[in-house]
């Protein structure tokens, strides 16, 4: 017997939960679409300038895109409890693989005296995911308050941090562009490990305590 608590989408009617659902629906697809297009951008970005930070970044928006496939999966109503827990775990494990990734290459950079250079592309492509994920993210807040739905308000705290993570990448960005510290975008990379972890145990520790 699942021990979730029972969703408040029982309380909506069946007019308003089918809107609920269809908003959160185009909110993950917008998601979705940011970040296809961003992947692109991101692997040219991070070859021209040998970026640690946007490289990493890059592999962050690949895990997005899973997690907001899961989410639509869930909103469409398709998965089932022991669907739910074995997508959440796999989040998790690829987040534990972006952190050794970043590690890796991070140690690498600095081992070999790789200085990363400017990237202009770089900087302004993070300037906008970060003004485009806060806005999906309130949107996904509301929406999964209004409709009881534990994994879209879950996944909107992980667009809200996916928007942090790029300020502070972008951060990084403009002071090796400004004042030429090329050690801040290995610093941003430290951040990435960081997150990578912190998300990685929290998506097995979700996975765990979420028992059918």
């Amino acid at each position: 017997m699942s021990t979730v608590r029972p969703s408040t989408e029982t309380q909506l009617t069946p007019h308003r939960c089918a809107r609920f659902r269809r908003r959160g629906l185009r909110l993950e697809y917008a998601t979705l679409a940011w970040n296809v297009v961003e992947i692109g951008f991101l692997i040219a970005a991070a070859i021209a300038a040998r970026s640690v930070a946007l490289a990493g970044f890059a592999l962050d928006s690949m895990i997005e895109i899973f997690a907001s496939i899961v989410v639509v999966w869930n909103l469409s109503g398709t998965a089932d409890a022991h669907d739910e827990r074995r997508a959440v775990r796999l989040i998790g494990i690829a987040f534990f693989g972006l952190a050794a990734y970043i590690g890796i290459q991070s140690v690498v950079t600095l081992t070999l005296g790789i200085r990363p250079d400017t990237s202009i592309l770089g900087i302004a492509w993070l300037a906008a995911t970060c003004a485009v994920m806060f806005a999906l993210a309130a949107g996904k807040a509301r929406t999964g308050t209004a409709l009881g739905n534990r994994v879209l308000s879950a996944e909107a705290r992980v667009t809200m941090v996916d928007g942090l993570l790029a300020a502070a990448i972008l951060l990084g960005l403009v002071l090796n562009a400004v004042a030429g510290w090329w050690w801040a975008d290995v610093a941003a990379g430290v951040v990435l490990i960081v997150y990578g972890i912190g998300e990685g145990r929290n998506h097995l520790r979700e996975a765990s305590t979420t028992r059918s």
